[in-house]
């Protein structure tokens, strides 16, 4: 574009400025940030709390503490590399733990969602004010703390001023009946949280579908069997992924019996396994590979059920 005087010379003509450039630059950089500072949060949370602590009880699983050549300045740190691991693996009183806690979960996970599932489609199908009252019922265990429940249920099953200790068929703190007491303190504890996550997904059941169900003919426990468990099948796996992580993690229930009880060993779960060989005989070493074998069953089981439920939604 040309610019031309009113004299019509042409050696006045001259080139007309062009406009500015854009500056596109800085705007595409916060535009690459914005994820970045998005994710920051997130991100030095999980350093903080997950991978930092992992890190560092992977460190304390590769030494142990050995009192020095002369004996005179203390314990030090020794490198034992994966021996802390196989002291670990090899030790009678482990393998005792898991099994216990393999027997508590076989029993409590089924049946503690079971009735969890069963309390939520009752709910599901009464009226409001009985939904209501019920719902806040069986939800207020959960609101006790682990420790006081523990002790209300060990005064509940000890002997001679325990309601519980002549009507129950076990003996509630003996070496036989000790795993169904904690299994029954657990389920009373946890079976209202699940309740109330299935209730909640089965208020997500189209109308509609239920009431062509009911069109077709179906009753209230072929349309739960039929409609609503495999819709909400999804939450179930999800809430059976975190029971599997709470059950080897089971540890409040069988300290406060302890007390009450000589049948709960201090080693009686992993956790208690743990928790003994870091603050009774102060082997951190130890305590961190039995707590990095612990977490790694916990994520291998959770990936078992995730997967299983993968195909099954498949």
């Amino acid at each position: 574009m040309t610019v031309v005087t009113d004299r019509g010379d042409s050696s006045a003509r001259r080139p007309a400025p062009s406009p500015a450039p854009r500056r596109m630059g800085g705007r595409a950089g916060r535009a690459r940030l914005a994820p970045l500072l998005l994710v920051a949060p997130f991100a030095l949370l999980l350093l903080a709390t997950v991978l930092v602590p992992i890190g560092y009880a992977l460190y304390l699983s590769l030494f142990t503490e050995r009192l020095s050549g002369l004996g005179f300045s203390g314990p030090e740190d020794v490198f034992v590399w994966l021996s802390n691991y196989g002291a670990v693996l090899s030790d009678p009183a482990f393998a005792e733990s898991v099994w216990n806690v393999a027997r508590y979960a076989l029993v409590h996970v089924p049946l503690m969602l079971g009735a969890a599932l069963v309390l939520a489609l009752l709910l599901d199908g009464a009226v409001v004010w009985l939904r209501q009252v019920w719902s806040l019922a069986v939800f207020l265990p959960y609101a006790v703390p682990g420790v006081i429940a523990g002790l209300v249920w060990a005064y509940l099953f000890s002997p001679g001023i325990g309601p519980l200790n002549d009507v129950l068929p076990w003996d509630p703190l003996g070496s036989e009946g000790v795993l169904p007491s904690i299994v029954t303190m657990a389920t009373w504890q946890w079976m209202g949280y699940n309740m109330i996550i299935f209730y909640t997904a089965l208020r997500t059941v189209p109308r509609d579908v239920l009431e062509a169900a009911r069109i077709d003919g179906a009753g209230p426990v072929r349309t739960a069997l039929s409609v609503k468990v495999p819709i909400i099948r999804p939450t179930i796996f999800v809430a059976l992924v975190f029971t599997v992580i709470g059950s080897l993690q089971l540890f409040t229930e069988p300290l406060v019996l302890r007390s009450f009880t000589g049948s709960v060993t201090s080693t009686w779960t992993p956790s208690l396994y743990v928790y003994e060989a870091a603050f009774i005989t102060n082997d951190y070493g130890r305590a961190a590979a039995a707590s990095l074998l612990l977490a790694l069953a916990c994520a291998v089981l959770s990936a078992l059920v995730m997967r299983l439920s993968t195909r099954r939604s498949g």
